[in-house]
C-alpha cells in the first residue's frame, strides 16, 4: 500500500515542478531531441509491485507552453484516489483535481483562494498546527503527518498527508506547496480494533490468576508478567521482567541445560510442553506444568516465546494419596484374606467343642467360650478390613427394600449381646413405639447398628450402663446408642470417623483399628443419612446417632 502511494506520490511531484518549470526536453537518439509531456497512470505489474508510466509525444510541431500545462494538468486530475492540489506561499489554495474534491468534498469552484487550514478541525487551528505544517515544510523540503481532517459536510476522516515546499528554479525563492492527502480512516479503523483488541487481550490475560501467562524474547528473556505468574512465582512484575526465565529453575537444572533445551524444542517443533519441579522466589519448589511455544513477525523471523505455567502441586498430591489410598486398600483386601485362612479351623473347633459340650471339663468351656468370642471379634474385624477395600473400589452396592428399625434395633443387640453380656453391662432399649419404615439395605443397616453397640461395649469398663434409642424426627428416624464409657476429648469428635482414627488418652493402646466407626458412618452415607459423635469430654460417656430419611408413605 505505501509503495502504491509513494509511487504515485513521486509521479505527481514530477509533473507540478513541471508545471512551475514549464516545459523541459528528452534526448530520443544522438543529436536529436523531442518535447514530451508525461502523464503517469499507475498501475501495478505484479501483487504490491507498482509501476508509473509517464509519456507523451508532442511531436515536432514544438506546441506552447500552455499546452504542456494542459497536459500536465491532465496528470493530476486523473488521480482521483489522492487529494492532490497546490497553495500558494501563504496557504491559500491554487489547484484542485477530482481526488481532492472527491475526499473532502469542495468543488474547484467553492475552494479555489480559500486557506487551506479550512480542512483542519478547530483545535488544531487554534493551536496553529496548519502554519505549522508549512513551515516544517519549507525547513525540510517535504512534511509528512497523520491527523484528523475535515470535510465541507463537517465529517472528520484520518489523513496521511504530504507538503512539498515548491521553489523557482531560477531564483530559488519559494514558490508555494504541493500537497498530497489520503484518507487512511479505515486503515486506522483496523489499527484501533486491533489496538483494542490486544488491550483485551492483555487485560484477560492479566486477570488469569492460575495460569502465569507470559512472553520470553528470543534469548529467553521476559518480557511480560501476568497475575498468575505472580502468584504462582512469587515476582512481582518489576523484579522479574528483562531477566532470563532460567530463575524458575533449580541449579541442578540449570546445569545441566534444561533451560535451554526447553527453547531449543519450542524452535524445532513449534510448542514444548514438560511437567516438573520448578522454584519460587522464596526457593519453595512447586510442580508445574509448562506449555512454550514460539512467536514469528510478520516477516518470519523468531521474535521470542509465550509460555504459560500451571501449579499442579496440589493436583500432584492428590495423586500421590489416591496412589496411597490404593495400596493401602490391596493391603487391606489382602491382609483381610490372609486372616481368614486361619480363622476357618478356630471357628471349626469352637463349633465340635460345643458339640461335645457334656463331655468337656467346666474350665475347658470356660476357654473355648473366650475363643469363640474372640473368634466372632476378629471375623467382624475381617469383614469390616473387607467392606472398607470394597467401599473405597465402589465394590459395595446396597438392596434396596422397605426395612423397619425396629427389626434392624433387635438384629443388632442380639448380635452385640454376647460381647454385651461377657463385659457385664447393663443395656436398655427404648423404642421405636411405632413402625419407622426406611428405604435401605437390611443387612448393612444391621452392621451400622452392631458397629456401634461394639464399640460401646469395648469402650465401657466392665459393669457399664448402655442404651440403644430409635425415634421418629420429622420425616426422619434418628437411632442413638449412649454409653457412660471412657467418653472423648473435644478435640477429637472432629476426626473421630476417619479411617484408622486412634484416641489419645492412657486407652490409646487398646482402641483398636479405628475401621467400625468409619465403616458405618460410610454406610449410613450411602442411605442418604448422617452420623455424629457426642461427649462431654474423657470420662463422662458417649452418644453415637444417625439419621435415616424416612421411606415415603405411598413406599409402604
Amino acid at each position: 500500500m505505501r509503495s502504491s502511494f509513494m509511487a504515485v506520490l513521486r509521479a505527481c511531484m514530477l509533473a507540478v515542478r513541471k508545471l512551475m518549470r514549464r516545459r523541459t526536453a528528452a534526448s530520443l537518439e544522438p543529436g536529436r531531441s523531442r518535447q514530451i509531456c508525461g502523464r503517469a497512470q499507475p498501475f501495478t505489474s505484479a501483487p504490491h509491485n507498482p509501476v508509473v508510466h509517464a509519456s507523451m509525444d508532442l511531436n515536432e510541431t514544438n506546441p506552447s507552453s500552455a499546452s504542456i500545462d494542459q497536459r500536465l494538468q491532465l496528470l493530476v486530475e486523473a488521480v482521483v484516489d489522492y487529494g492532490i492540489f497546490l497553495l500558494d506561499p501563504d496557504g491559500r489554495i491554487v489547484s484542485w483535481n477530482s481526488g481532492a474534491q472527491k475526499l473532502k468534498g469542495w468543488t474547484r469552484e467553492e475552494i479555489l483562494g480559500r486557506h487551506f487550514s479550512i480542512f483542519y478541525p478547530p483545535d488544531a487551528v487554534a493551536r496553529g498546527w496548519p502554519d505549522e505544517e508549512l513551515r516544517r515544510a519549507i525547513a525540510g523540503g517535504r512534511f509528512e503527518d497523520e491527523g484528523w481532517r475535515v470535510r465541507k459536510d463537517g465529517t472528520r476522516f484520518w489523513a496521511n498527508v504530504v507538503i512539498t515546499a515548491l521553489h523557482d528554479p531560477t531564483t530559488g525563492e519559494l514558490a508555494g506547496f504541493a500537497k498530497v492527502t489520503r484518507d487512511l480512516t479505515e486503515r486506522r479503523r483496523h489499527e484501533e480494533e486491533l489496538t483494542a483488541s490486544e488491550e483485551r487481550l492483555r487485560l484477560l490475560v492479566d486477570s488469569i490468576s492460575d495460569h502465569a501467562v507470559f512472553m520470553l524474547d528470543a534469548e529467553g528473556r521476559i518480557q511480560s508478567w501476568n497475575r498468575g505468574a505472580e502468584l504462582i512465582n512469587g515476582y512481582t512484575g518489576s523484579e522479574i521482567v528483562g531477566k532470563h526465565f532460567s530463575v524458575f529453575f533449580s541449579l541442578e537444572d540449570r546445569r545441566a541445560g534444561k533451560p535451554a533445551r526447553e527453547l531449543e524444542q519450542a524452535r524445532n517443533h513449534g510448542v514444548f510442553e514438560d511437567e516438573g519441579w520448578r522454584i519460587r522466589k522464596d526457593g519453595s519448589r512447586f510442580w508445574g506444568k509448562v506449555v512454550v511455544r514460539t512467536v514469528y513477525g510478520r516477516d518470519g523471523e523468531l521474535v521470542g516465546f509465550a509460555k504459560v505455567t500451571q501449579d499442579l502441586s496440589l493436583q500432584r498430591r492428590l495423586e500421590e494419596m489416591e496412589q496411597s489410598t490404593q495400596r493401602t486398600n490391596e493391603f487391606l483386601a489382602m491382609l483381610a484374606h490372609e486372616l481368614r485362612n486361619p480363622l476357618a479351623p478356630i471357628r471349626n473347633a469352637v463349633t465340635i467343642l460345643q458339640k461335645i459340650d457334656a463331655q468337656v471339663p467346666e474350665q475347658v468351656r470356660k476357654l473355648r467360650d473366650i475363643i469363640d468370642r474372640q473368634a466372632a471379634q476378629l471375623t467382624r474385624l475381617v469383614d469390616d478390613l473387607l467392606d472398607v477395600s470394597r467401599l473405597a473400589t465402589g465394590k459395595i452396592k446396597l438392596r434396596h427394600e422397605l426395612v423397619d428399625i425396629g427389626d434392624v434395633v433387635a438384629r443388632s443387640i442380639e448380635t452385640a449381646r454376647p460381647l454385651i453380656e461377657a463385659r457385664r453391662h447393663q443395656l436398655e432399649q427404648v423404642g421405636p413405639s411405632e413402625h419407622l419404615l426406611v428405604d435401605g439395605d437390611s443387612t448393612r443397616l444391621a452392621q451400622v447398628l452392631q458397629n456401634l453397640l461394639v464399640n460401646a461395649a469395648k469402650y465401657t469398663p466392665e459393669g457399664g450402663q448402655i442404651s440403644v434409642s430409635a425415634r421418629r424426627t420429622g420425616n426422619a428416624v434418628e437411632v442413638a446408642v449412649q454409653d457412660n464409657g471412657r467418653g472423648i476429648a473435644p478435640h477429637e469428635l472432629d476426626r473421630i470417623f476417619e479411617l484408622f482414627a486412634q484416641g489419645d488418652g492412657d486407652h490409646a493402646g487398646d482402641s483398636g483399628l479405628g475401621v467400625g466407626l468409619a465403616l458405618a458412618r460410610a454406610l449410613v452415607q450411602m442411605h442418604g443419612g448422617s452420623m455424629k459423635a457426642q461427649s462431654e469430654g474423657p470420662g463422662r460417656g458417649s452418644t453415637f446417632s444417625f439419621r435415616l430419611p424416612l421411606a415415603p408413605v405411598s413406599a409402604h
